[in-house]
């Protein structure tokens, strides 16, 4: 990956050399403002891909030099600033007119500002840097950061790598600045000498920018009071408030800061807290100790922002478990004399009774009225109670209102509710001291009260056009290419074992039969190349087909999709489409429309990648060794044929691993977090199929043609649900321990599979994925009627889970998959040189962000381990 660059030309660490700076730069956005809204968009998209790009290595920075946080959150906090910032705004227009009603003679024109002075916290020291510069280029100004003096290499850096992608695609030198020796002689001078400021901090610093006699949009403190209402569902509830308070250890503003739950629910509430992980503090002392040391003199101990909930006891000196997610502390008093009810901005919280909602609203008022007028207010009730909710608005003075929601997440928009605008600049109005009620964006007039619920948002399923299965189906349906579709060149993709072998000969001859012209290319290696994928584009180009039949497994499919991206895109840049999304609708590049020259046909010939009905391909560049894995649905197929007459006499190894990669596409589509009713029933039957027939496929092969069959259909089952459901945390480090180690990928599958599975259904899961339709830690259950399914037993899910590890294990067994990574013959100290870099890759994988459970890095490290030793923990 890419390192961040923290070469200046030149220091800015006296007046002079800032007002000079500033001088500059106002000249540069003189330039910038006559640019035409195509040259803006164009910087913007570039400038978000770069920061994109740079998220991983800004957020290790971020916490190395802080010391506050978690490097995987604020990956997420960066991918965040980025996708879903250039998502919300790429179709803004924010040059000349920007809006036009003739029939009223009405016309609104945009001008910038000028220059933005952006004083940047220490909590988001990077994202909230990426979050401004995209804004400010959208908007055509100029902006000089003024950074935290704890967070300055970092902060820097991130401004760094928006600046050179911006000027790289034509914004002025100089459009984007930074003090290099913050000070608050600099600070003050970047307020005055600006032309509006974008201040995010503490109070004191904006309350400076207030003062500054400049406008300036600012945002006030958040102390966010949760309410459970005794409707609520409490398992959502309380594992919503976990997954914010947790997230980057606590300091988004909008995280809760209280939660005041019915006298009728409490002990549920308390006791499914409990269960999770989090810690109630004894009154007989532990209380108080952490009173000291989280408020000391009435302000928030500077020492507290950012650490762990064990950290922080530590430093009170009071006993935790070491995994321990949040400390709460049942207080009664609502005070601001009360240390538990300030703005804490750690996993600390306090928790309150009340005896009926109308107390908890009193209680919710007060402990926004001593700390966080303006800012954000959490509700978790049933939404059939719709008077209590508005009874709730009403009462809230907060400009965010969220209901069923984890505030961190639903208070920076976009994640839970696709209506309000995403941003790392929360406005508090005029009851926070504030400019803009909004979440600060483009476009800030009013101040606007929102209220925003839950939403799920919608799902999909889609398959390709057309998909024919029964022995001996493939002459009948590629007859459809001249009775259907009048086909003419017709181009095969097809690798070197099938064409040399005859194989191919089916085909060929039915096309001969139909008088369709047709040429082969069969120069496909088992992990395809650009190389080769571009030899056969150049081919494809001179035969000019309307129709493309890709044959064989896995890489000849994967090597014909890109071939066919090529044929009707060669300006096709692989690094921007293989980069990762967190919506697969918000992805920052918008992949090119597919099928305008060619139909595509996919007839496997093995029974285990499904890549015939899924929207994905990797192709590696030989030159760099860099595999791009590209995700779209515009390179889903438009024809599948699974004829298994074709996969009749794939040798064992091929049916082992292809056999076992079905099961793991089949078992992750239905953990999944985006699993659905439309794709759970495919994921289990395919499942089952598996268990049922693959011992035989492996053992008789095509003297079991029953079995054989069976196993083409659920390679094709599986891959539909997991082209819509999408995999997981197995596949992402089975990805990655294929390429460093040349294990074939479904073994890599199979040696890591019951030890996820593990991992995935622990008691104590961690962090959830975030996704709306997921609303609380399920795998165990998922896992458990997945195991009932294919004839698992048990007194409860635990037990049922545990006879399903098992019954995978033996299946293992029968086709000969070994139990352990180092069995394979990859070498110890080779595979532990590699393991850090191949963990933090596997994190960074396009798989990852569907897994139920939101993996750390060194788990996902300990998990590697017990692979490769064979050490598994079966006690979790």
């Amino acid at each position: 990956m890419e390192s961040v660059k923290t070469e200046t030309p030149q220091v800015i660490d006296t007046v002079e050399a800032l007002e000079a700076k500033m001088k500059a730069m106002k000249e540069a956005q003189e330039v910038f403002a006559s640019y035409t809204q195509e040259q803006v968009d164009e910087i913007f998209f570039q400038a978000a891909v770069a920061a994109n790009k740079m998220r991983v290595p800004l957020a290790k920075m971020a916490v190395e030099e802080t010391g506050r946080g978690i490097v995987e959150d604020k990956v997420i906090k960066n991918h965040y600033a980025s996708e879903y910032i250039y998502n919300a705004y790429k179709n803004t227009k924010t040059c000349g007119v920007i809006e036009e009603d003739p029939a009223y003679g009405i016309r609104k024109i945009a001008e910038p500002i000028g220059l933005v002075a952006a004083v940047i916290p220490t909590t988001n020291p990077t994202s909230t840097a990426i979050f401004k510069a995209l804004i400010c280029l959208k908007t055509r100004n100029a902006i000089i950061f003024s950074p935290h003096p704890a967070a300055k290499r970092c902060t820097i850096a991130a401004a760094k790598v928006i600046l050179n992608a911006a000027v790289k695609a034509g914004a002025p030198e100089g459009i984007i600045g930074w003090i290099d020796v913050p000070s608050l002689e600099l600070t003050n001078t970047v307020m005055k000498g600006a032309d509006i400021i974008l201040a995010t901090g503490g109070p004191g610093m904006v309350k400076a920018a207030y003062s500054s006699g400049k406008p300036a949009l600012g945002v006030g403190a958040g102390n966010t009071p949760a309410i459970i209402d005794d409707t609520a569902d409490i398992r959502m509830a309380v594992n919503s408030i976990i997954h914010s308070k947790t997230f980057d250890n606590g300091m988004i503003c909008a995280s809760e800061q209280s939660v005041t739950v019915l006298d009728s629910v409490y002990d549920k509430v308390k006791e499914e807290f409990a269960r999770r992980g989090c810690y109630f503090l004894k009154r007989d002392g532990e209380l108080d100790k952490v009173r000291r040391t989280i408020i000391i003199n009435g302000s928030l101990n500077n020492k507290i922002p950012g650490k762990s909930a064990y950290e922080i006891a530590c430093l009170a000196g009071v006993e935790v478990p070491e995994n321990t997610k949040i400390l709460i502390g049942e207080v009664e008093s609502v005070d601001i004399s009360e240390e538990f009810a300030h703005e804490k901005l750690s996993p600390v919280l306090a928790m309150y009774r009340a005896k009926d909602f109308d107390e908890a609203i009193r209680k919710a008022e007060r402990l926004v009225a001593d700390g966080g007028y303006g800012h954000t207010a959490s509700l978790f009730i049933h939404p059939s109670q719709k008077e209590k909710i508005l009874k709730h608005a009403d009462a809230m003075k907060t400009c965010r209102i969220l209901i069923n929601t984890p505030s961190s997440h639903g208070g920076i928009g976009d994640l839970y509710n696709f209506k309000l605008r995403p941003s790392l600049t929360l406005g508090c109005g005029s009851w926070g001291g504030n400019s803009v009620s909004d979440n600060v964006g483009v476009k800030h007039l009013l101040n606007i009260k929102t209220v925003a619920e839950r939403r799920e948002n919608m799902l999909w399923f889609r398959t390709p056009e057309k998909i024919y299965f029964k022995q001996g189906c493939m002459p009948a349906a590629l007859e459809e290419l001249k009775t259907a579709l009048n086909k003419k060149k017709a181009f095969i993709v097809t690798d070197t074992f099938l064409y040399q072998n005859g194989f191919i000969g089916p085909v060929e001859a039915k096309l001969d039969e139909l008088g369709i012209r047709h040429t082969c290319f069969y120069e496909i290696e088992p992990d395809p190349t650009l190389r080769s994928a571009k030899l056969g584009t150049d081919q494809m180009r001179a035969f000019e087909p309307d129709v493309i039949i890709a044959f064989g497994g896995g890489s000849a499919m994967d090597a014909a999709k890109i071939m066919w991206l090529l044929y009707e895109h060669p300006e096709a840049d692989f690094e921007d489409m293989a980069m990762d999304f967190m919506d697969i609708r918000k992805r920052i590049y918008t992949f090119p429309k597919m099928g305008e020259k060619a139909y595509f046909v996919a007839i496997p010939t093995s029974s285990g990648t499904g890549s015939e009905v899924t929207p994905f391909a990797v192709i590696t560049d030989d030159e760099t060794g860099v595999k791009w894995p590209i995700a779209d649905y515009e390179l889903m197929p438009d024809m599948a044929i699974v004829d298994v007459d074709n996969m009749m006499t794939q040798p064992k190894g091929l049916t082992q691993a292809s056999g076992i990669d079905v099961m793991t596409h089949a078992i992750e589509a239905y953990v999944s977090v985006m699993a659905s009713d439309y794709t759970d029933s495919l994921a289990m039957k395919a499942a089952k199929m598996v268990f049922d027939y693959l011992p035989s496929a492996y053992e008789n092969g095509a003297n079991d043609p029953a079995a054989r069959e069976k196993m083409a259909n659920a390679s094709c089952l599986a891959g539909m649900a997991f082209a819509n459901a999408f995999l997981g945390l197995n596949h992402s480090m089975a990805h990655k321990l294929g390429a460093y180690h040349h294990l074939p990928h479904g073994i890599a599958n199979a040696v890591l599979l019951t030890e996820v599975m593990r991992y995935n259904a622990q008691d104590d899961v961690g962090r959830m994925g975030t996704f709306s339709q997921y609303q609380y830690p399920h795998a165990l259950e998922r896992y458990a009627q997945l195991g009932r399914f294919v004839g698992c037993h048990g007194e409860n899910d635990r037990e049922v889970f545990d006879q399903l590890c098992d019954k995978l294990e033996e299946l293992k067994e029968k086709i000969g998959i070994k139990k352990s990574i180092r069995e394979y013959g990859i070498d110890e100290k080779a595979f532990l040189d590699t393991l850090d870099e191949m963990t933090e890759q596997a994190f960074n994988d396009q798989c990852t962000g569907a897994n139920p459970r939101y993996p750390l890095m060194k788990d996902m490290k300990e998990i590697y381990l017990k692979c490769y030793y064979g050490e598994s923990d079966k006690s979790s």
